[in-house]
């Protein structure tokens, strides 16, 4: 097993799997936890989107089938249940409807490929680990979907798995500015105490409080007059999950020189960031140099795909 997987799926009972793009090797990654994992302990699997196709429905390139082994959790809809080649028993039916049917467990009686459609919403993610807990798994994976930060709420999940690579971008820089920007949003440290929260506007909360906790979303048009005027300078912002944060990387360089604390009340952590240097489109980068770029941005292991998990 490679070391650093290995120590950082030891951290978290529920975990995500979150990708930055189509194509960046998210499915190889579930793939390995799958195999390497997924005969010494009972896994619960389940997905937000549709995964476990041969081709990908937005893109049109070949992807990854998804393999269970004997034993494994599956949360899916229920016209999903036709497709694969797993023998399947009925666990549970969760009563969460789905445009492909209605979410219901099974489990695999055999190894095999499954296709998944899961919950989209954080509280149905939520109950289906639960779901997964009583049934007697040792371990949650939520096969994550593009854009959705929401998986970084510790409500969802303890650990994330960001996945990112070539595809995203033909520039190197552009793939690691905007990984690293993603990788800072769901690392927000969490608030020990709770500040007031926004009354009126953030503008007059933060200069009667020097702080506000903000329970929407926290934007650019929001932000940046107050770091030009003035008003943010130290202090703290609270947002409830990392979800809520939709700020560009120069306004977050800008929040950290200005000395505000940007915290959540509710935010995971990542346990390691998986990189594929080759793209679904005909470019690829320097492998070595990837790795070497990314593992001096972020502070997490930070493990090739196209290498590691062969």
């Amino acid at each position: 097993m490679v070391p650093e997987l290995e120590k950082a799926l030891a951290g978290a009972k529920t975990m995500s799997i979150v990708g930055m793009c189509k194509n960046a090797g998210k499915t190889t990654v579930l793939n390995w936890i799958l195999q390497n994992t997924g005969r010494e302990r009972v896994l619960g699997l389940t997905s937000i989107g549709r995964d476990g196709e041969s081709t990908d429905v937005v893109t049109g390139t070949e992807k990854p089938s998804i393999f269970v082994p004997e034993g494994t959790l599956i949360a899916t809809a229920k016209d999903m249940l036709r497709l694969g080649d797993v023998t399947k028993e009925i666990m549970a039916t969760t009563g969460i409807p789905t445009p492909l049917g209605e979410v219901v467990v099974m489990r695999a009686r055999s190894d095999g490929y499954v296709q998944i459609a899961g919950p989209s919403i954080t509280t149905q993610l939520k109950a289906v680990s639960e779901l997964f807990f009583e049934l007697g798994a040792d371990q949650s994976i939520i096969d994550g979907a593009l854009g959705r930060k929401s998986l970084g709420a510790r409500a969802v999940a303890e650990g994330i798995i960001l996945c990112t690579g070539a595809s995203y971008h033909m520039s190197m820089d552009k793939v690691i500015e905007d990984t690293l920007n993603i990788y800072r949003i769901m690392n927000l440290p969490k608030a020990d105490t709770l500040p007031p929260e926004v009354e009126g506007t953030l503008e007059k909360t933060l200069k009667q409080h020097g702080e506000a906790l903000v329970n929407g979303a926290l934007t650019d048009t929001m932000v940046v007059p107050l770091l030009r005027s003035g008003v943010l300078r130290g202090g703290r912002l609270v947002v409830r999950d990392p979800s809520k944060v939709l700020l560009k990387p120069d306004t977050l360089d800008k929040l950290q020189t200005r000395g505000v604390a940007l915290q959540a009340v509710d935010a995971a952590r990542t346990l390691c960031v998986t990189i594929n240097p080759v793209s679904a489109y005909g470019w690829k980068f320097d492998k070595d140099e990837f790795r070497r770029r990314m593992s001096e941005a972020v502070d997490v292991p930070v493990i090739n795909v196209k290498e590691a998990l062969k």
